[in-house]
């Protein structure tokens, strides 16, 4: 071999930015373990991050927004309506408008199903208004889209951990560090630049669960996302785009604590990673080629980075997304409104004898059995009927660049397994994308031991590997179709 081509994408690009902060005592409470409900303070604003991708070609047909927002999760008629808005404002196509989320379990949940809870008033004025803002958001970015290219480089970042781990004493797996498992701690970056070689944004795409803040934060907060973004921005990366990666059984090392200094420590080791690689990116639109030997004390081989060929060129300009919808099956042993209905009136009361009790640990055992109970509820009420679930995905060819968008939260063998198979592309992979639903969608080999995302799961074991299998034939089909 003697050249490496540099994975590019040439398009037209736009980024933009705005505050989508819930104002302070809000309903907050995201954790069963937690004592308060309302949110008390802002440790970092909440963002939504657009990024606007067009062909080079252009044309609102190819058009595809893709906008990050600083939340754990949103119903999905709250999405739907923001993906209505800004198809009916800018033009741009329902499915072509991608709403992901950064996935902090700092910015409290904001349902309208919580409105009865304390500061659950100002879910719905909030949610009204965001839905405002971000097609407003859309709008303006519009009339800022560039001629520009993607360079995708790749490293690792240590802070994501595996995150089930046995507890020998409980003899049952719990949710938290395991320093025995394995970690994919993949960070996928992509450059923007426009024709002049300013620097657009960046583009960082890292599987890590951002539960470094737990039940003893009362800050909304974006967690460690937030300082990451704050250090690529003022260190010349532009704009900071992030994508949450298949981070179902990933989490940071340390986590679930209530210090918001450990959230921006947490977020700078990510932010300093990324600014690691990018600084070794190389020139958009080139090769690096071997340009023969020279004499020194030895042979000198050298090497030199070449403008791309227009085979090459056009190569960077491929541009064909679509949506594949995968049918996957529920688990038979999916538990029902009426039995789960039932475990909540009895923890309720179990709850209420605790306080009469005065006994404050019983109180906060018993609030999240009731907790958990009321999220059993909501996901089996926001299932589609039937024996699958069709679940969306969405693909895109930029370029050199794979990017796979998908909803719920996967384990990192769907990321892991797409990169190995597709090992000539950068592979971008981003979940709880148009929907938290259905929930996590574990591994098959993590079924039976009572892990946690196993024991929400409402898909069966199997799901995760036919969505791997699926997704891996219909871009074979897509890349074999553009040779």
């Amino acid at each position: 071999m003697t050249s490496v081509r540099i994975p590019n994408t040439r398009c037209r690009a736009a980024f933009s930015r705005c505050d989508i902060t819930p104002p302070v005592g809000i309903y907050h409470r995201m954790w069963g373990a937690a004592l308060h409900d309302k949110a008390t303070g802002v440790h970092r604003p909440l963002e939504a991050n657009l990024l606007w991708l067009e062909s080079v070609s252009g044309g609102i047909s190819s058009s595809q927004v893709i906008i990050s927002l600083d939340h754990c999760i949103l119903d999905t008629a709250e999405i739907r309506v923001i993906r209505q808005s800004i198809e009916a404002a800018t033009g741009v196509a329902y499915d072509n408008i991608l709403i992901t989320l950064s996935h902090t379990h700092g910015s409290g949940w904001m349902s309208r199903s919580r409105s009865h809870f304390p500061g659950g008033e100002l879910i719905a004025p909030y949610l009204d208004g965001l839905v405002l803002v971000l097609t407003e958001l859309a709008v303006k970015t519009r009339i800022k889209i560039t001629d520009a290219n993607i360079v995708y480089s790749a490293g690792s970042c240590q802070l994501a951990a595996h995150r089930d781990f046995f507890d020998i004493e409980q003899k049952r797996f719990v949710c938290g560090f395991n320093p025995g498992g394995e970690a994919d701690n993949t960070l996928t970056i992509g450059s923007v630049t426009d024709k002049s070689g300013k620097v657009l944004g960046t583009i960082v795409n890292y599987a890590c669960h951002p539960t470094t803040l737990a039940w003893e934060n009362t800050l909304i907060s974006p967690d460690w996302v937030g300082a990451m973004r704050e250090v690529i921005e003022q260190n010349g990366g532009g704009l900071c785009l992030f994508l949450q990666g298949a981070s179902g059984d990933l989490g940071p090392r340390e986590g679930f604590v209530g210090d918001t200094e450990v959230a921006d420590r947490n977020g700078r080791q990510v932010g300093y990673s990324a600014l690691s690689i990018l600084s070794t990116s190389p020139p958009p639109e080139t090769s690096y080629d071997y340009d023969g030997a020279v004499t020194s004390g030895t042979q000198i081989g050298t090497w030199k980075y070449n403008s791309l060929n227009q085979e090459s060129v056009r190569q960077a300009e491929k541009w064909h997304w679509e949506d594949l919808v995968v049918e996957l099956p529920y688990r038979h042993d999916l538990p029902t409104i009426e039995q789960t209905t039932s475990e909540h009136e009895y923890w309720q009361m179990q709850e209420e004898k605790a306080r009469e009790a005065g006994d404050e640990l019983q109180v906060r055992d018993c609030r999240a059995e009731v907790e958990q109970r009321t999220r059993q509820l909501t996901r089996l009420k926001a299932l589609v009927p039937g024996r699958v679930y069709p679940l969306t995905v969405r693909i895109g060819i930029a370029g050199d660049a794979i990017w796979v968008f998908t909803p719920g939260e996967l384990y990192q063998i769907f990321q892991k397994t797409l990169r190995k198979r597709f090992s000539a592309y950068p592979v971008i992979i981003t979940t709880l994308t148009n929907d938290w639903q259905p929930g996590y969608i574990p591994a098959a080999s993590s079924f039976g031991y009572g892990i946690y995302q196993d024991v929400i799961a409402a898909t069966a074991p199997g799901c995760l590997e036919i969505l791997i299998e699926s997704i891996s034939r219909r871009l074979c089909v897509i890349l074999d179709g553009q040779k």
